[in-house]
């Protein structure tokens, strides 16, 4: 496994801060130590070339043992330790595991899995090859999660630039590929990992001001929630110097307001996948959502209306779903994209567009009108079969107060017919108590996710005055 370059940075960092874990500081001469101890550790108890599951949440321990792992030409199924039963189930199962791991607080423990039916040829490959590997499964928002394969030397030969050392907070979960990125580019380059125990607002801005925090990488969900909360007004974040943002579609309404909040930090749109790992990219400026990457090697180009990309750092394909490669060797995103400028947009995923009548309405669009309403805290927008127009567009929301049905409909409209198409304006409002975002802080678009419901309205607003037909 070519991880040496990664272990010979740990030893000229030496006495730099790696992690600030529960406010305890853990130098980059602990991490090589604790990877040295897990490698022997790993290979006394036979895991060595093995596939395995690693249970853990953000901590030094569990950094240690994802590197000894690697080290060790393991295929390494990162999994988040609050992970429901089921799902890990589901997880180990495709994956085909052949041990579990945990660190805890520095006590490795392991135990064999039952491994049922025959091997993928992706993974027996890697096996053949003795050569490390990772198996990341996509958040599954919209619906079955898919599992790349990423062959461990390609992805780490991402880490070999180098980037500025700065204290970050990894905010995005440990078994996502933007969580792994953070923690391996913070690594490789000096920084500081800062650890934080839950990913709430009060937490996050608690944990700048105390310990002088650079950069944070977010998805728009959490940038919205905090400045909802009103608490980032209760303490210092001058440190701040960055924010990336990625993992779904920003708000123009958004982004606009985040920046009026904190004009001083830069806010850049960070782009990748499960399937191809985390770009390096610069946003045309703080306030646009049009960005370019900045590898060279890196190359992008939009067909029929779809962004496909082509990079060393791509995975080598899925265990349970037909591979999304073209015949030469480019990966098809399923984002839909435009070129502006020679810069990129993103407009949405192109599984998540709502057709109503045969024009396409962008979820994001919509949702980024919607909560600009004060009465709104959260909007999921949705496509509803209808008979008349093929889809219309339904609006899942969470209030933020007590609202009547008749009003809220009525509010809606009002407010969006200067701001959007009648066709964009919902024509279905569902009002749910329930969180619209998951633990990753990203918005659940799955159809099949079961609300409780405090009123949906199943016909549409045309019985209000001024609607058209159109």
């Amino acid at each position: 496994m070519n991880i040496h370059f990664l272990l010979e940075r740990f030893a000229v960092y030496e006495d730099r801060p790696a992690f600030i874990w529960r406010d305890e500081q853990y130098s980059y001469s602990w991490l090589l130590e604790q990877v040295n101890t897990l490698s022997q550790w790993i290979s006394r108890e036979g895991l060595d070339g093995k596939i395995v599951v690693l249970e853990e949440d953000y901590s030094p321990y569990a950094a240690a043992a994802l590197i000894a792992l690697l080290e060790g030409n393991c295929i390494v199924i990162p999994l988040d330790r609050h992970l429901v039963e089921a799902k890990r189930n589901e997880y180990t199962t495709l994956a085909q595991a052949e041990w579990y791991m945990s660190v805890g607080e520095g006590e490795a423990m392991a135990r064999r899995c039952s491994v049922q039916g025959s091997r993928s040829p992706i993974l027996a490959g890697l096996i053949l090859e003795k050569k490390a590997g990772l198996v990341i499964f996509s958040s599954g928002s919209t619906g079955r999660s898919k599992a790349a394969v990423h062959s461990g030397d390609r992805l780490l030969d991402g880490f070999r630039r180098q980037v500025r050392p700065l204290c970050t907070i990894p905010f995005m979960m440990f078994d996502h590929i933007g969580g792994l990125n953070t923690m391996l580019q913070s690594l490789s380059s000096g920084g500081c990992l800062c650890v934080i125990p839950d990913r709430s607002p009060l937490e996050v801005c608690k944990t700048i001001e105390k310990h002088r925090v650079q950069a944070l990488p977010v998805s728009p969900t959490f940038m919205n929630l905090l400045l909802l909360s009103g608490v980032y007004q209760e303490f210092d974040l001058s440190s701040l110097e960055v924010v990336s943002y990625g993992s779904e579609v920003m708000p123009e309404a958004l982004l606009a307001a985040w920046n009026r909040q904190f004009p001083h930090v830069r806010t850049v749109q960070a782009y990748g996948m499960s399937e191809l790992g985390i770009l390096p990219t610069r946003s045309k400026d703080s306030g646009s959502l049009l960005f370019t990457v900045r590898d060279g090697e890196v190359q992008y180009r939009i067909v029929d209306g779809l962004l496909e990309i082509q990079t060393q750092t791509a995975m080598i394909g899925y265990l349970n779903a037909p591979s999304p490669f073209t015949e030469d060797g480019w990966l098809q995103t399923g984002d839909e994209a435009e070129m502006e400028d020679g810069y990129i947009r993103i407009l949405g995923r192109r599984s998540e567009i709502i057709n109503v009548g045969g024009r396409k309405v962008y979820p994001a669009e919509v949702e980024s009108v919607l909560e600009q309403m004060k009465v709104i805290e959260t909007a999921v927008v949705t496509g509803e079969p209808s008979g008349i127009t093929g889809e219309m567009v339904k609006a899942t929301v969470r209030l933020t107060g007590q609202q009547s049905l008749a009003e809220l409909r009525r509010q809606i409209w009002d407010f969006c017919q200067d701001k959007l198409p009648p066709y964009k304006i919902p024509q279905k409002i569902v009002v749910t108590h329930e969180a619209l975002t998951s633990p990753r802080m990203k918005k659940i678009r799955n159809s099949g996710l079961t609300f409780d419901v405090q009123n949906e309205v199943a016909a549409s607003m045309e019985d209000l005055e001024g609607t058209t037909d159109e």
